[in-house]
């Protein structure tokens, strides 16, 4: 407010010489005192002179008035102005400390970014480490995995070799025991097929010796044959006779005798039973 201050004392000193003015002017004229009868040519001058001059008064005045208007209005338009800059400057303050609000902001923002890439950066290298030291690790394993591999491999090699030969020996030891079995077996078999079929010719003997002592002959049969089979049960009874072929003379007496008989010598070895259930038989008449 100083610009003002400097502008009002001007103007109020400019006022009061204007009014000292105007008084004395006023002082000129003499309002108490009543005026003496001029003559005419006199007094018309004086009236004209004061009309003349309270004329410039009023144009003084009303230029006083359009000065103070004026200063006013340029005081006015100097206040705005100078509000206008001051708001200027106040918009241009508040948008400077916005921006170094905004600075420190951002500085404080690059410096957390800078913090955090530090610390990704940190965290980082230090998973990398980690993740190098767990493939050192995980290759370790494999490699400890690996030769434990081949070692069980080698072993189970070793193992499948010695469980071949000792297979191989068994089965060599197997076969040869087989084979000693077999021609054990073989030798008993034939043995016992030289008893079984000794046994079965001495029962056929017997069969046919009690078919002959059955047998009734004649003249006519002598030299003649019949062959018969028969069929028997475990205890020798006859459960069937069928002749084969022969003289029929002599097959009907052999069937006959065999039905006499009934029961015919049979063994109870089931080997040599089981050659003899069925057998064929030559029946030939005997004459003493």
């Amino acid at each position: 407010m100083a610009g003002k201050s400097d502008f009002t004392v001007p103007f109020i000193i400019s006022a009061v010489l204007h009014i000292g003015v105007i008084a004395i002017l006023a002082m000129g004229v003499d309002f108490q005192d009543k005026p003496k009868l001029p003559t005419p040519q006199a007094q018309s001058a004086p009236v004209q002179a004061v009309v003349v001059d309270q004329q410039k008064v009023d144009d003084y005045v009303q230029k006083l008035k359009q000065d103070k208007a004026a200063a006013e209005r340029r005081e006015r338009e100097r206040q705005q102005e100078l509000d206008r800059k001051a708001n200027e400057a106040k918009k241009a303050r508040e948008q400077e400390q916005e921006r170094i609000r905004k600075l420190e902001v951002e500085r404080k923002q690059k410096e957390l970014e800078t913090q955090k890439a530090a610390d990704a950066a940190k965290a980082a290298k230090l998973k990398e480490q980690q993740e190098k030291e767990k493939a050192q690790k995980a290759e370790a394993e494999r490699k400890a995995k690996e030769q434990q591999r081949k070692e069980a491999e080698e072993a189970a090699l070793k193992a499948e070799q010695k469980r071949k030969a000792e297979e191989e020996a068994r089965r060599r030891q197997e076969q040869e025991l087989a084979d000693a079995l077999a021609a054990e077996q073989a030798a008993l078999s034939a043995t016992r097929n030289r008893q079984v079929m000794s046994e079965v010719d001495r029962y056929r003997a017997m069969i046919t010796a009690t078919i002959q002592r059955n047998l009734v002959v004649d003249e006519s049969m002598r030299g003649k044959v019949c062959k018969v089979k028969v069929r028997l049960a475990k205890d020798g009874f006859v459960t069937n006779s069928q002749i084969i072929e022969g003289d029929p003379v002599v097959c009907r007496a052999a069937k006959a005798a065999i039905n006499k008989a009934g029961r015919l010598p049979v063994s109870q070895e089931p080997d040599v039973y089981q050659l003899m259930k069925e057998i064929n038989l030559q029946v030939r008449p005997e004459f003493n």
